[in-house]
């Protein structure tokens, strides 16, 4: 029986569901459907969940899916990330019960899991990369979504329409709520992507939304989902033996790091796959650190890349996920060649730079005065100086081996939250006091030692060169 005779036929579309004046419908499935809206008040687009069961249905699928409602919609406001959907309103009273979330225009991943539409490999790293990143957030507020599949993850398109530059994770219906004291259903999920332990009816942990994640990236990989099966008696036989083929010679550019990976992952003992989401997060990311996944331009700086390297900088150690993910995007990304200048002597500028990955030199009248690595910040002065006069850099700065830094400005800093820029401030702050005492015990050594002018220019030098 074709999937669309278990739908009920498809009503006339309401003019409004709540406050919200209904525009058009963007999907339905056996006991919801969804609209797109106007929010009048808020000025802006939204996404509409209505449930839709008949007035006293009393059935077993309709007193689930009346609890799948009530687990979504208690997490209204609750999740803030910027690859989770937001949850912004609910009313389960009433004859329309109806959840409004945030308004993803664009496809889901379902769209690029035919074998004619697929996404480049380096894209679906960054895909995962960005799920794992929502998917730990959740974890770490006691949730584990149990429902992860490609139909589950929205995509923004870039202006071509031909590449995801984003993802968010929506449908937590099935969520399991480790915090909650209510009795929740168990054996939920899709069962293409759904854990071994899931169908066991076991205590789950993260692991089993890893599965389910590593199990969305071989199909966007393969154009197939990693277990099929005539049935779907046969289709559990094979998740419990935990057969999955390999994936290398089934694409062109799938490295055996990579069919690793998504295996290990798929493992049929969940004490074999990543122990935690930063370990799995970590494992996509060095994918592309090492170069075992194709790359499609390598001069840009891939999402995963600025995130984990601004984990691994001194700098943002207290800056939470969320907040580092803000500064990842909003945050300016230049890469330098060798010799190339970050900053010339006269020239006048506001920005600064804190170097993500290689050197810098600064040179002072031809001279070299210091050398910089990673973590280190260049051009402090001309972002403090608080007039154009004092904005001119008076020192050449030069990659002396290829760099990435980022880069940021006095606008591009107020677009950030207030906490992110609060984090920002104090993290600026613990810099400039490590650079201002350095210059300060430069200056002492040589007032203790040597006392000649030439040795006092040198650690002025010294001191000029930490703020650039």
């Amino acid at each position: 029986m074709p999937e669309s005779a278990l739908l009920p036929a498809r009503a006339e579309l309401p003019r409004q569901i709540g406050r919200y004046r209904i525009l058009e419908r963007l999907g339905e499935g056996a006991t919801s459907e969804v609209f797109r809206a106007r929010d009048e008040f808020r000025g802006r687009d939204v996404a509409v969940k209505r449930l839709r069961l008949e007035s006293g249905a009393e059935s077993i699928d309709a007193h689930h899916a009346s609890r799948f409602f009530a687990a979504e919609a208690a997490l209204v406001g609750r999740l803030e990330h910027p690859n989770v959907v937001q949850l912004l309103d609910a009313n389960l009273e009433g004859p329309e019960p109806h959840l409004v979330m945030e308004h993803v225009p664009g496809e889901t991943l379902k769209h690029f899991c035919r074998s004619d539409r697929m996404l480049s490999l380096e894209q679906i790293v960054e895909v995962g990369f960005k799920c794992a990143s929502a998917l730990g957030y959740c974890w770490r507020q006691g949730l584990i979504h149990r429902d992860i599949k490609p139909a589950n993850v929205l995509c923004v398109m870039d202006e071509s329409l031909t590449e995801v530059r984003d993802v968010k994770i929506t449908d937590f219906g099935s969520v399991l709520n480790l915090a909650s004291d209510r009795t929740q259903v168990l054996r939920v999920g899709s069962l293409s992507y759904i854990a071994p332990e899931q169908l066991e009816g076991i205590e789950l942990d993260a692991r089993a939304d890893m599965y389910a994640l590593a199990a969305v990236m071989y199909h966007l990989v393969a154009g197939r989902p990693p277990m099929e099966a005539p049935s779907q008696a046969a289709l559990v036989q094979r998740i419990a033996a935990g057969e999955v083929p390999s994936l290398v010679g089934q694409r062109e550019g799938v490295t055996p790091a990579l069919d690793s990976f998504l295996r290990r992952a798929l493992s049929r003992r969940r004490e074999d796959r990543p122990a935690t989401w930063e370990a799995f997060g970590a494992g996509l990311a060095a994918l592309v650190r090492w170069h075992q996944v194709p790359r499609v331009t390598r001069q840009s700086v891939l999402d995963s890349e600025r995130f984990s390297l601004l984990r691994a900088l001194e700098f943002y150690a207290d800056f939470d996920d969320v907040q580092l993910w803000e500064v990842a995007r909003r945050a300016r990304w230049q890469r330098y060649a060798q010799g190339e200048h970050i900053y010339r002597k006269g020239e006048v500028g506001s920005s600064f730079h804190i170097i993500a990955q290689g050197e810098v030199e600064v040179f002072r009248e031809g001279r070299l005065v210091a050398r910089m690595q990673a973590g280190t910040s260049v051009g402090e002065m001309s972002y403090l100086a608080p007039n154009p006069a004092l904005r001119t850099h008076s020192a050449d700065v030069v990659a002396s081996q290829s760099a990435t830094t980022v880069c940021f400005t006095p606008e591009s800093l107020r677009q950030t939250t207030l906490g992110t820029r609060s984090r920002f401030d104090a993290a600026f702050i613990k810099v400039l006091v490590r650079r201002l005492h350095a210059a300060q015990e430069s200056l002492a050594q040589v007032h203790g030692s040597v006392r000649t002018p030439a040795a006092h220019r040198a650690a002025r030098s010294f001191a000029d060169s930490r703020f650039g």
